[in-house]
Protein backbone atom coordinates (compact mmCIF):
# COMPACT_ATOMS: atom_id res chain seq x y z
CA UNK A 1 0.00 0.00 0.00
CA UNK A 2 1.55 3.54 -0.44
CA UNK A 3 2.02 6.04 2.27
CA UNK A 4 -0.28 8.63 3.18
CA UNK A 5 -0.39 12.12 4.10
CA UNK A 6 -2.21 15.19 4.77
CA UNK A 7 -1.05 18.45 2.77
CA UNK A 8 -1.76 21.15 0.56
CA UNK A 9 -1.08 21.77 -3.01
CA UNK A 10 0.68 24.18 -4.89
CA UNK A 11 -0.81 26.67 -7.44
CA UNK A 12 0.57 25.94 -10.74
CA UNK A 13 1.86 29.83 -11.25
CA UNK A 14 4.12 29.20 -7.58
CA UNK A 15 5.21 26.04 -8.81
CA UNK A 16 6.35 27.44 -12.19
CA UNK A 17 8.39 29.59 -10.32
CA UNK A 18 9.85 27.43 -8.00
CA UNK A 19 10.41 25.02 -10.72
CA UNK A 20 13.04 27.67 -12.08
CA UNK A 21 15.44 27.18 -9.26
CA UNK A 22 15.98 23.68 -10.20
CA UNK A 23 20.00 22.95 -11.45
CA UNK A 24 22.92 23.99 -10.13
CA UNK A 25 23.66 21.88 -7.04
CA UNK A 26 25.54 18.57 -8.08
CA UNK A 27 24.37 16.08 -6.15
CA UNK A 28 21.04 17.01 -5.83
CA UNK A 29 17.69 14.97 -6.64
CA UNK A 30 15.38 17.65 -7.88
CA UNK A 31 11.35 17.23 -7.19
CA UNK A 32 9.36 17.15 -10.00
CA UNK A 33 7.16 20.53 -9.85
CA UNK A 34 3.86 18.34 -10.21
CA UNK A 35 4.94 16.56 -7.33
CA UNK A 36 5.17 20.04 -5.04
CA UNK A 37 2.76 20.38 -1.78
CA UNK A 38 2.91 21.26 1.70
CA UNK A 39 2.87 18.37 4.33
CA UNK A 40 0.52 18.72 7.15
CA UNK A 41 0.65 15.16 9.28
CA UNK A 42 2.71 12.17 7.23
CA UNK A 43 0.79 9.08 8.15
CA UNK A 44 2.67 6.09 6.65
CA UNK A 45 0.99 2.71 5.64
CA UNK A 46 -2.20 2.43 7.21
CA UNK A 47 -4.73 -0.48 6.09
CA UNK A 48 -8.16 0.05 4.27
CA UNK A 49 -10.23 0.57 7.43
CA UNK A 50 -7.72 3.25 9.05
CA UNK A 51 -7.56 5.11 5.67
CA UNK A 52 -11.89 5.19 5.53
CA UNK A 53 -11.68 6.65 9.31
CA UNK A 54 -9.09 9.06 8.53
CA UNK A 55 -10.82 10.12 5.48
CA UNK A 56 -14.35 10.58 7.30
CA UNK A 57 -12.44 12.37 9.92
CA UNK A 58 -11.06 14.58 7.72
CA UNK A 59 -14.42 15.57 6.02
CA UNK A 60 -15.29 17.07 9.36
CA UNK A 61 -13.29 19.46 9.67
CA UNK A 62 -14.49 23.22 9.51
CA UNK A 63 -11.88 25.75 9.35
CA UNK A 64 -11.56 28.71 6.97
CA UNK A 65 -9.80 29.16 3.80
CA UNK A 66 -6.57 31.34 4.08
CA UNK A 67 -3.84 32.84 2.54
CA UNK A 68 0.26 31.75 1.88
CA UNK A 69 3.08 32.91 0.71
CA UNK A 70 6.91 31.44 -0.17
CA UNK A 71 9.03 33.52 2.16
CA UNK A 72 12.77 31.91 2.21
CA UNK A 73 14.99 29.40 0.34
CA UNK A 74 16.78 27.16 2.56
CA UNK A 75 18.56 23.98 3.34
CA UNK A 76 17.17 20.73 5.87
CA UNK A 77 20.10 19.77 8.30
CA UNK A 78 23.07 21.88 8.90
CA UNK A 79 26.30 20.82 8.17
CA UNK A 80 25.29 18.01 6.53
CA UNK A 81 22.23 19.38 4.27
CA UNK A 82 19.53 16.51 3.21
CA UNK A 83 17.33 18.93 1.53
CA UNK A 84 16.97 21.98 -0.11
CA UNK A 85 13.47 23.89 0.79
CA UNK A 86 11.22 27.20 0.01
CA UNK A 87 9.49 28.09 3.77
CA UNK A 88 6.00 29.56 3.92
CA UNK A 89 5.93 32.70 5.92
CA UNK A 90 3.92 32.97 8.90
CA UNK A 91 0.23 31.64 9.19
CA UNK A 92 -1.82 31.29 11.94
CA UNK A 93 -4.11 29.62 10.48
CA UNK A 94 -1.82 27.10 9.08
CA UNK A 95 -0.40 26.20 12.34
CA UNK A 96 -3.69 25.66 13.75
CA UNK A 97 -5.49 23.22 10.92
CA UNK A 98 -2.04 21.54 11.52
CA UNK A 99 -2.27 20.99 15.04
CA UNK A 100 -5.93 20.03 14.27
CA UNK A 101 -4.63 16.61 11.82
CA UNK A 102 -2.30 16.27 14.70
CA UNK A 103 -5.08 15.68 17.01
CA UNK A 104 -6.98 13.46 14.47
CA UNK A 105 -4.20 10.85 13.34
CA UNK A 106 -3.75 10.26 17.50
CA UNK A 107 -6.85 9.99 17.79
CA UNK A 108 -7.12 7.13 15.16
CA UNK A 109 -4.01 5.48 17.11
CA UNK A 110 -0.84 7.35 15.30
CA UNK A 111 1.86 7.85 17.46
CA UNK A 112 2.32 11.55 18.14
CA UNK A 113 4.78 13.95 15.83
CA UNK A 114 8.08 13.91 17.42
CA UNK A 115 9.30 16.62 15.41
CA UNK A 116 8.51 20.51 16.09
CA UNK A 117 6.41 20.80 12.77
CA UNK A 118 8.47 23.85 9.57
CA UNK A 119 5.81 23.98 7.40
CA UNK A 120 7.53 24.45 3.87
CA UNK A 121 7.67 22.72 0.54
CA UNK A 122 10.57 19.96 -0.30
CA UNK A 123 12.41 21.11 -3.69
CA UNK A 124 15.30 18.98 -3.65
CA UNK A 125 16.82 15.67 -2.03
CA UNK A 126 20.68 16.03 -1.49
CA UNK A 127 23.16 12.72 -1.73
CA UNK A 128 25.84 13.87 -1.95
CA UNK A 129 26.10 17.67 -1.66
CA UNK A 130 28.65 19.45 0.26
CA UNK A 131 27.72 22.28 2.50
CA UNK A 132 29.91 24.52 0.37
CA UNK A 133 27.99 23.43 -2.34
CA UNK A 134 24.95 24.11 -0.92
CA UNK A 135 25.74 27.74 0.73
CA UNK A 136 26.82 28.83 -2.73
CA UNK A 137 23.48 27.59 -4.30
CA UNK A 138 21.56 29.23 -1.66
CA UNK A 139 23.76 32.51 -2.37
CA UNK A 140 23.25 33.34 -5.50
CA UNK A 141 19.12 32.24 -5.20
CA UNK A 142 18.20 33.53 -1.41
CA UNK A 143 16.38 35.32 -0.54
CA UNK A 144 13.13 34.13 -2.28
CA UNK A 145 9.30 35.42 -1.65
CA UNK A 146 5.86 34.83 -3.99
CA UNK A 147 3.37 36.64 -4.31
CA UNK A 148 0.00 35.54 -1.54
CA UNK A 149 -1.92 32.73 -2.58
CA UNK A 150 -5.32 31.27 -1.44
CA UNK A 151 -5.25 28.06 0.09
CA UNK A 152 -9.18 26.73 -0.53
CA UNK A 153 -8.90 22.56 0.46
CA UNK A 154 -6.44 20.59 1.92
CA UNK A 155 -6.11 16.96 0.79
CA UNK A 156 -5.56 13.45 1.26
CA UNK A 157 -2.61 12.26 -0.69
CA UNK A 158 -1.05 8.97 -1.51
CA UNK A 159 2.59 8.86 -2.15
CA UNK A 160 5.05 5.93 -3.76
CA UNK A 161 8.79 6.82 -3.29
CA UNK A 162 10.41 7.31 -6.64
CA UNK A 163 13.25 9.76 -8.17
CA UNK A 164 10.86 12.65 -8.93
CA UNK A 165 9.70 12.74 -5.33
CA UNK A 166 6.00 11.05 -6.26
CA UNK A 167 4.10 10.70 -7.44
CA UNK A 168 1.58 12.20 -4.94
CA UNK A 169 -2.17 10.98 -6.04
CA UNK A 170 -4.95 13.32 -4.39
CA UNK A 171 -7.20 10.32 -2.98
CA UNK A 172 -9.74 12.80 -1.48
CA UNK A 173 -10.08 16.72 -0.89
CA UNK A 174 -11.88 18.86 1.76
CA UNK A 175 -12.64 22.04 1.13
CA UNK A 176 -11.85 24.79 3.32
CA UNK A 177 -14.60 26.56 4.86
CA UNK A 178 -17.49 23.66 3.19
CA UNK A 179 -19.70 21.42 4.33
CA UNK A 180 -18.44 18.08 3.26
CA UNK A 181 -15.77 15.65 1.97
CA UNK A 182 -15.01 15.64 -1.82
CA UNK A 183 -13.63 12.55 -3.21
CA UNK A 184 -11.24 12.37 -6.02
CA UNK A 185 -12.93 9.84 -7.88
CA UNK A 186 -11.22 10.70 -11.05
CA UNK A 187 -7.84 9.85 -9.70
CA UNK A 188 -6.65 6.46 -9.16
CA UNK A 189 -8.13 5.49 -5.58
CA UNK A 190 -5.24 3.64 -3.50
CA UNK A 191 -6.60 3.74 -0.52
CA UNK A 192 -9.43 1.30 -1.36
CA UNK A 193 -12.27 4.04 -0.88
CA UNK A 194 -15.19 2.76 -2.15
CA UNK A 195 -16.79 4.25 -5.74
CA UNK A 196 -20.04 4.16 -3.47
CA UNK A 197 -18.87 7.10 -1.56
CA UNK A 198 -18.48 9.02 -4.40
CA UNK A 199 -22.46 9.68 -4.97
CA UNK A 200 -24.27 12.02 -6.59
CA UNK A 201 -24.73 14.38 -3.85
CA UNK A 202 -20.47 14.84 -3.45
CA UNK A 203 -18.77 16.83 -5.91
CA UNK A 204 -16.03 15.16 -7.64
CA UNK A 205 -12.69 16.88 -7.03
CA UNK A 206 -10.81 17.28 -10.15
CA UNK A 207 -6.84 15.46 -10.39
Amino acid sequence: MPRLFTGLEIPPDVRQSLSMLRGGLPGARWIDPENYHVTLRFIGDVDDVIAHEIASMLGRVRRESFELRIEDLKSFGGRKPRQIIATLGPAQALMELQAEHERLMQRVGLEPEGRKYTPHVSLARLRESSSRQVADYLAVRAPLRSSPFKVSRFVLFSWRASVGGGPSVVEAASPLAASRLVFACGSPNHTGLSSRECTSNIAVAKP
